[in-house]
């Protein structure tokens, strides 16, 4: 009976790791932050002011975003894109 081929995981810089954090990062809290300033009239000239509950749903939204797509996608959107998993 033959051993089924293992191949080594492809090393990854950190630098390209913590590259797809912020762009993560960036990238739910900007898309979260307006979708929930403009269902709670948050929405400003320059963008949107958060305060009080409104800013702990986002915090929210963040961390479960996190969670979700690490846990059960297979990696966040800029992980998949640049490779990172």
């Amino acid at each position: 009976m033959s051993q089924p081929e293992v191949t080594p995981l492809k090393q990854v810089s950190t630098a390209r790791k913590v590259f797809a954090a912020i762009l993560d990062f960036l990238f739910i809290f900007i898309v979260a932050g307006y979708v929930v300033a403009r269902l709670t009239g948050g929405v400003t000239e320059e963008g949107f002011e958060l305060k009080g509950m409104p800013a702990f749903a986002v915090f929210g939204i963040v961390v479960l975003y996190f969670v979700v797509c690490s846990r059960f996608l297979g990696g966040t959107l800029f992980q998949r894109l640049l490779g990172v998993r």
